[in-house]
């Protein structure tokens, strides 16, 4: 803000060629009480007068000898490269007023000087100067700030960028990670044909399968499901995969391996982590055995007869209840029959209607294509999920295992 004590205190200069006159404005001036008032008899002067002292107003007598007023302020814009120039004109004549204005003058006083008049003008003027300075410098100020945050801005967005790449770098790292730890490719027991699909939400996550040759002859299978996403769930699963292996490595029986299992999450999991489980074992003739801890339910396609079994146990989730025991129940499949383990983020895909894809879906979907094997019930499966979610980003996990008997 301009105040009172900045115009009485800005730079001045009379330019006139009567001495008289010019002490006649420098008292009335002064009486005023502004106290930076400078004078020159000589207009030649005047241009390297401001070059120098940048004054905020130029009292300027029109009529002078040699080079009158208008000349002056041809120089003065040729100073001031914005063309603002600070001149109240001094003028006998009133012809000359409008002509002043339009050369570049911000005002006019006329002779005889009227003390009042003089006063109000000057002052008006000086404080439009120091506002339109004020202004100006503040424009400046802003614009340097401009180029401050937006240097900033670049510099950020570049760290940003780095921090992403890097981070991005890692998830990738660790995708590849937990891709290993799923099979590189599927096995082929005697008689069965096994699919498999997984496809995590994030670059890492919580669903994961697994299928091990037991030296019984008999081969076992795995669909786990840990709760949460991204990498916290991605390091549990790890966990758990591991301790399946190594316990089915020493020939320990699924049902004590999942108590033991179970042990060891409930020690060493966060309290608000579980997994769901379903683990299936079975020999080259189709028979063998299932647990369920907690998982939604696996259904068995009946080739013989059409009908769609439920898989389903009571048990516990692995990693709550330290008390928990788990017991397997028997499980056979005859030639044709198709096994399908699934985690819940296949049925609760959602579409663009916010709609689940749903067990219904599945049912129907298993009941038209598993007549036409193991191949084509994934296929179609596929596709199926393709085309409901329409590239919708899901909220889970999807993965899904199929087996066939097929001799």
């Amino acid at each position: 803000m301009v105040t009172s004590d900045d115009i009485l205190n800005a730079r001045i200069l009379v330019v006139d060629d009567k001495e008289a006159n010019v002490r006649l404005i420098e008292g009335m001036l002064r009486v005023a009480g502004y106290t930076a008032v400078e004078s020159t008899t000589d207009p030649n002067e005047v241009c390297e007068l401001y070059r120098q002292n940048r004054y905020g107003l130029i009292l300027l007598d029109l009529q002078m000898p040699g080079m009158d007023g208008f000349q002056v302020m041809e120089g003065l814009k040729e100073i001031e490269g914005e063309g603002y120039l600070p001149v109240l004109v001094i003028t006998a004549q009133p012809s000359h007023k409008l002509r002043a204005l339009e050369a570049g003058a911000k005002d006019f006083v006329s002779k005889p000087f009227d003390l009042a008049e003089l006063r109000a003008r000057v002052h008006n003027i000086l404080e439009v100067r120091l506002l339109h300075l004020e202004t100006k410098n503040y424009s400046k100020a802003l614009e340097q700030t401009v180029r401050e945050l937006e240097a900033s801005r670049e510099v950020i967005r570049l760290k940003t960028l780095e921090e992403r790449k890097k981070s991005e770098q890692e998830l990738a790292l660790a995708q590849q990670t937990q891709e290993s730890l799923l099979p590189r490719c599927l096995p082929q027991f005697e008689k069965f044909r096994i699919h498999a699909f997984n496809n995590p939400t994030r670059y890492v996550g919580g669903d994961f399968y697994d299928f091990l040759q037991l030296s019984s002859g008999e081969w076992v299978g795995v669909l786990a499901d840990v709760s949460g996403k991204g990498m916290p769930a991605a390091l549990l699963s790890s966990m758990v995969l591991g301790a399946l292996s190594m316990e089915f490595h020493s020939g320990t029986q699924p049902q004590e391996i999942l108590n033991r299992v179970n042990r060891l999450l409930c020690e060493k999991s966060l309290p608000c982590q579980f997994v769901t489980l379903f683990l299936f074992l079975l020999s080259p003739n189709g028979s063998g055995q299932f647990i369920s801890a907690g998982h939604n339910p696996a259904y068995l396609f009946r080739s013989a007869t059409g009908k769609i079994e439920h898989l389903v146990s009571d048990a516990y989730v692995l990693g709550m209840f330290d008390f928990a025991s788990y017991e397997s129940l028997t499980l056979h499949l005859c030639k044709g029959d198709i096994l399908v383990v699934y985690s819940d983020g296949l049925t609760d895909a959602q579409n663009l209607q916010e709609e689940m894809f749903g067990e219904e879906r599945l049912l129907n979907l298993i009941r038209q294509e598993a007549p036409s094997g193991s191949h084509a019930l994934e296929q179609r499966l596929l596709k199926a999920i393709e085309e409901f979610t329409q590239g919708t980003p899901q909220t889970d996990d999807i993965t899904f295992v199929v087996v066939e008997k097929c001799q």
